[in-house]
């Protein structure tokens, strides 16, 4: 079988253009460039074509659909209107329409009633708003791009939305080091075209990519697809700046590879989805850019064939394989029928997109070649393309990008995001169809194959208490009898909050909420998420 290139269709989703540039001092002498004007795109709705218009359904309020309590906090007063508007003067929004957009998640899930937002540009902004909102008891939700996908970027109730979009400022970069110092709120597409230019990459790459946070990402502790060969952020990550709840600013945001002195406190914040403090600025540590990058796009005839396939690829690829991505044939009909995709080998079972990053294009093109030809020879593969320029390179990447957005088109979905063994991987897919059977519209199944990561997803008409009945807690349960976490890059947020006693014993979250305590006392920041309530 010969491998084919494919042909020209649409480029990626979320692309964001760089935007304009500026530099000027601030404070001491070290130097910020801004990435990106605040074009409104701070609405992730608007970004995404989602419409407020009466064409589309209201979002059910959240404590309408989910048992959940408000807690006594303060509501906000004209004194605390004024007092922000100090702070940060001609950056508090309150009216009703431009609050729509920050008050519901871009999956349309969860609709809270926040009635005011806030918008600072520094650290010392977060620390005054913190400050005073600490001092009248009143919630507050930090909000990045707002592209999460468990309930954790959105008020529940009336909590005060504090909004990172304005602090995206990049504050330094060492171009022999390759680390990176920026403000939480920079997008994340804007940084790794930044970095780029001077042969770099961000060690992190999402499919929301255009609309997210850099600081969002390192809440969420965000996996995506470049974990396989750069790992998770609480690696690469070498330093943060947070306020706590009572406005302390912590300055942690070293710049060193090697600092053992004492506990790591970065990690305390790292995935802990701004319940425990707003993080305002990251240093990071950046990958040199490849020289080289391929993609190959395969049809597999079962998900034995898929596990093998990775196997051999590991083998025989080595050090320059950067991604493996695998889909189910549920996902190709979605991506072709909503967002007309065109697949490029024949209609197989399973499909797998291979990444290799190095230094010497045509060794490496050579090397992924002749893999390929013995994977085909030997019936591991069906069919297969591949591609070196960036335009096909992106064309292929479209397939595996945008499932997420061809499913938010097929109607509401129910979403889960596992690790687990990986011969284990598409077991639950398959006891899943069978346990919904016709209630469902589509079960699918894809994913970080490369990191036992899967996202089962689940479509309906509309939503519907007796399917959620049916998948929970069977999905949660059933990970946990595989020693598997029911969370394995999205985070727990709101809507999962209720099943971290599946992955965690009980003396660990103990002690999370113990550390709760401790660095949030009254319980003001992010309240309704990540850990399960209290009795």
């Amino acid at each position: 079988m010969v491998l084919h290139l494919v042909p020209r269709c649409s480029a990626r989703l979320f692309w964001a253009s760089p935007g304009w540039r500026r530099t000027y001092t601030q404070g001491t002498s070290v130097g910020l460039t801004s990435l990106g004007c605040p074009r409104h795109r701070h609405s992730p709705m608007a970004r995404r074509g989602y419409s407020s218009a009466s064409g589309s359904p209201e979002v059910m309020l959240t404590p309408e659909r989910y048992p959940v309590q408000r807690l006594p906090f303060s509501t906000v007063s004209e004194e605390d209107l004024a007092a922000f508007e100090r702070i940060v003067p001609g950056r508090v929004v309150t009216d009703p329409e431009q609050l729509e957009a920050y008050n519901v998640d871009w999956l349309r899930s969860v609709r809270g009633c926040s009635k005011v937002l806030l918008r600072p540009q520094t650290s010392e902004e977060v620390s005054q708003i913190l400050r005073h909102c600490y001092k009248r008891n009143l919630a507050v939700n930090p909000q990045g791009g707002n592209t999460g996908l468990v309930g954790g970027s959105v008020p529940v109730f009336d909590e005060v939305i504090l909004s990172t979009a304005l602090m995206n400022q990049v504050i330094s970069f060492h171009d022999v080091s390759g680390i990176l110092v920026c403000q939480a709120g920079c997008v994340l597409e804007d940084l790794n075209a930044y970095v780029q230019e001077r042969d770099f990459v961000m060690p992190l790459d999402l499919g929301a990519k255009g609309s997210c946070h850099i600081g969002g990402n390192v809440a969420t502790n965000a996996g995506g697809l470049r974990f396989l060969r750069y790992g998770s952020l609480r690696g690469t990550v070498l330093g943060l700046e947070v306020v706590l709840a009572d406005g302390t600013i912590l300055n942690c945001l070293t710049s060193l590879r090697k600092d053992n002195t004492g506990y790591d406190l970065k990690q305390l914040f790292i995935g802990s989805e701004g319940t425990l403090g707003v993080i305002t600025a990251v240093s990071i540590l950046c990958p040199p850019r490849p020289k080289a990058v391929n993609v190959a796009f395969l049809g597999c005839p079962g998900f034995a064939e898929v596990l093998q396939t990775f196997s051999t690829c590991k083998g025989m690829l080595g050090e320059i394989l950067s991604a493996f991505e695998f889909m189910d044939s549920e996902c190709m009909q979605l991506v072709r029928q909503h967002l007309h995709l065109t697949n490029p080998v024949q209609e197989s079972p399973f499909y797998v997109l291979v990444e290799t990053s190095g230094s010497s294009a045509a060794h490496d093109a050579e090397k992924l070649t002749s893999v390929l030809e013995q994977m085909l020879n030997s019936g591991l593969v069906s069919d297969g393309t591949m591609a070196t320029d960036q335009r096909k390179i992106q064309t292929l990447w479209a397939l595996r990008e945008r499932i997420t957005e061809a499913l938010s088109r097929d109607g509401c979905v129910f979403k889960y995001d596992i690790s687990l063994p990986v011969e284990r991987l598409y077991d639950l897919v398959i006891d899943v169809r069978a346990r919904l059977g016709p209630r469902a519209k589509h079960v699918v199944g894809y994913g970080h194959l490369g990191d036992g990561n899967l996202h089962l997803n689940v479509t309906a008409e509309a939503f519907s208490q007796e399917l959620l009945g049916a998948l929970e807690p069977y999905v949660y349960s059933w990970t946990a009898e595989q020693r598997g976490s029911v969370s394995a890059e999205h985070g727990l947020g709101f809507k999962k909050k209720n099943v971290l006693g599946y992955s965690k014993p009980p003396e660990a979250m103990k002690l999370m909420q113990q550390l709760k305590v401790l660095l949030d006392p009254k319980g003001i920041l992010n309240p309704y998420k990540t850990l399960p309530a209290r009795a």
